[in-house]
């Protein structure tokens, strides 16, 4: 797909708003912090909250190495916490049934990793003319290696593109975001720890799209993987069972993300 296929262009539809149906994700978000989550994992510490982005657009590409990272980053940065809505590009084999249709209740819309429609990145790029917050796994797929090795670079491109379409003064932040199970396939019990990074300022990606998008995807994976290599904090932080509804104690951390 060329990056001309999804122009800039005053006739794409805008979407004014979130995809995100509040009654359902609040209930989905409870019961996966009080039940869900604190049944099946350990220990779950979240470091680095400070470097999300309380206003404006924001992509939240995390690696992906688990079905459970969505659920996941829905519970770190979903509204309880947050007060903003993530969407999220969902892989289009998971939008089937009654799963896809809860996920598309919590945001999600499909999208092809590996040939992805003008449609879907229509989508995104109007969500985030609109500065919402755009999930997007920049891997495409579960992974089982602990670093990142590939990123898909259609994450990148839509990125970019939609920055050349955001009003004057508004940047898009890309917020590498690492999830380490410990351990290649999460497992009952084992622990969690999501350490989030300083985001990325699209807008210091210039010039054409090719070279630009190539910069940003090194230096988000250059990131995530510096998030990896984070050591755990020797203090237990609050575990999810701990967490009230309303409101989330996390810890700090000091990764910075270097260019």
């Amino acid at each position: 797909m060329s990056d001309e296929d999804f122009p800039v262009s005053s006739s794409v539809l805008t979407t004014p708003r979130s995809l995100v149906s509040r009654a359902i994700t609040s209930i989905v978000y409870a019961l996966g912090r009080t039940i869900v989550l604190p049944s099946y994992f350990g220990d779950i510490k979240i470091l680095g909250l400070e470097h999300f982005p309380r206003q404006g657009p924001v992509v939240i590409a995390p690696i992906h190495r688990s079905r459970w990272d969505g659920l996941m980053i829905g519970y770190v940065f979903g509204r309880p916490v947050t007060q903003r809505d993530p969407n999220f590009m969902v892989t289009a084999n998971e939008m089937q049934g009654l799963q896809g249709w809860l996920i598309r209740q919590c945001g999600g819309f499909p999208i092809n990793p590996d040939q992805p429609s003008v449609a879907s990145l229509r989508l995104g790029v109007d969500l985030l003319k609109a500065e919402q917050v755009l999930v997007i796994f920049p891997e495409g797929d579960v992974k089982r290696d602990r670093y990142a090795q590939f990123l898909k670079p259609g994450f990148a491109r839509l990125a970019l593109r939609a920055q050349q379409q955001l009003k004057s003064g508004s940047n898009i932040q890309v917020l590498p975001v690492a999830l380490d199970y410990g351990c290649p396939i999460p497992h009952w019990r084992c622990g969690l720890t999501i350490t989030i990074g300083r985001p990325l300022n699209v807008s210091e990606y210039k010039g054409p799209v090719k070279p630009a998008s190539l910069l940003l995807i090194n230096d988000l994976k250059k990131a995530l993987n510096n998030l990896m290599d984070c050591p755990r904090p020797s203090t237990t932080l609050p575990t999810v069972s701990q967490f009230s509804p309303l409101k989330v104690i996390f810890g700090r951390q000091a990764a910075h993300h270097r260019r």
